[in-house]
């Protein structure tokens, strides 16, 4: 008699390094002989991949959890697993909030999961949230897409930003040798990827942790020597990297990413306010002034660069005052692409202990004013690229056309245009831009020929 392949589903919540963890995890289940779900309520395993960086996103997680603890209630055998940030802040009192949960695992245990599921297998309820040292992972990850991918080059964050969690989350900085992280990307140039994204929470400090200095006495493992390091992977096309801090920015990595044409012409920064006072209550170590040379200097280099950032409004004790000086910022600089968040106070952060906490109103005012000059300075920079050509790298289908593929610029601006996606995914295509909206472009393929 047969028996059906055990299945498994993974819902990721937050950021670009939970999704690269998820791609892990999914490798680690797959080699375990799961297969891939879409349908949680279908699966034998189901699996939360969490982020606490926002209150509403750990809200969220609990809606779902309760859904599947019922199910589980009258299916005993589905394995629940809660994973990432909501996990390693929680750890055991989750284990008392949803009894049913089989695993509690923070992020630096994802490489882990095969030998934790073991365990939860044998008839343990676990809680995996220690810290550890990361060790060099040899599954293959289930990567979400066949053209771009995620390498992680430093896990964790030393920073003590006074409104995050990620140190508390994720631990504190450990990089990847150069060799490990050149050995992944080859691999995946041989399996056909074209583009890869560099990853870190904070990923301009790659190296600080590993031994070695150059003969002139300079810290030999820098994010910038990494780029010089990878950058002539045969079959390569693109690298991008995120995400940085302005406290460590420098101008030879901008002058890195002018020289080395396969990096593309597109940082996020995250500037979080655009008031002194605010930024030194957020313990972000720079001044606005600062952050607007590191902007200065870049469209010196590269005047086409795009620029992204993150921003928070409504931090504790910030004045309307404090406030139009990030507006005043965000007009000054005209991003590409803003993420903004109202301040939401997260546990074992001290601004989350302060007495000047604004009122919900106050903060929903200030992110809906910050989002509509950001839609308006995104369309204006949009501008520049109508009738313009642009090098697009086909990523997909548009889900809301058939008749079109999707792809992203060098300057990460996700463009449409019609073709088929059999033959284009994974080429670089010629656009001549027709359309321009905020955060998107159309246009028309020039030439159908195979990437350069």
């Amino acid at each position: 008699m047969t028996t059906s392949p055990r299945r498994y589903h993974i819902t990721t919540f937050g950021c670009q390094m939970n999704k690269a963890d998820s791609e892990r995890m999914a490798g680690i289940l797959e080699s375990l002989d799961y297969q891939q779900s879409d349908n949680p309520e279908t699966a034998d395993l189901v699996l939360y991949n969490t982020c606490t960086i926002r209150d509403n996103a750990e809200q969220k997680v609990y809606s779902y959890l309760g859904r599947q603890a019922k199910r589980k209630q009258t299916n005993p055998n589905v394995t629940l697993i809660v994973a990432g940030c909501v996990a390693q802040q929680e750890g055991e009192a989750l284990l008392r909030r949803v009894p049913e949960l089989d695993m509690v695992m923070g992020p630096q245990h994802a490489n882990r999961l095969g030998d934790l599921l073991e365990q939860v297998l044998a008839g343990n309820q676990v809680v995996a949230t220690e810290p550890i040292h990361i060790i060099e992972d040899i599954t293959k990850p289930r990567r979400d897409s066949k053209v771009t991918a995620w390498v992680n080059v430093i896990y964790g964050c030393n920073e003590r930003c006074t409104y995050c969690v990620v140190p508390n989350v994720r631990g504190t900085e450990q990089s990847r040798t150069p060799e490990a992280i050149r050995a992944e990307i080859e691999d995946l140039a041989r399996q056909g990827y074209k583009e890869i994204t560099l990853l870190g929470q904070n990923i301009d400090a790659y190296g600080r942790d590993l031994p070695g200095t150059t003969p002139e006495g300079r810290h030999k493992h820098t994010l910038t020597d990494l780029l010089y390091y990878v950058h002539d992977v045969p079959g390569i096309d693109r690298i991008r990297f995120a995400t940085s801090h302005p406290r460590y920015f420098t101008e030879r990595l901008i002058r890195a990413c002018q020289e080395l044409p396969k990096v593309c012409e597109h940082f996020h920064i995250p500037f979080q306010s655009g008031d002194n006072e605010v930024l030194k209550a957020m313990s972000r170590g720079y001044t606005h002034e600062k952050y607007r040379r590191i902007i200065n200097t870049i469209r010196q280099y590269m005047p086409d660069a795009a620029i992204s950032a993150d921003a928070i409004v409504g931090f504790p004790g910030e004045t309307e005052e404090q406030f139009q000086n990030t507006l005043k910022l965000v007009e000054d600089i005209g991003f590409d692409q803003l993420n903004t968040a109202a301040y939401s106070p997260r546990p074992g952060t001290p601004a989350a202990q302060w007495d000047n906490q604004l009122s919900e109103e106050v903060k929903s005012d200030r992110l809906q004013r910050l989002n509509h000059l950001v839609a308006q300075k995104a369309a204006d920079r949009s501008q520049r690229y109508l009738d313009r050509v642009e090098d697009v790298l086909v990523e997909d289908r548009n889900p809301k056309n058939p008749h079109q593929v999707m792809g992203r610029t060098r300057g990460n601006r996700l463009t449409f245009f019609e073709g088929d996606i059999d033959r284009l995914k994974g080429q670089t295509v010629p656009v001549k831009i027709a359309e321009v909206r905020a955060f998107s472009l159309t246009g028309t393929a020039l030439s159908l020929v195979e990437s350069r």
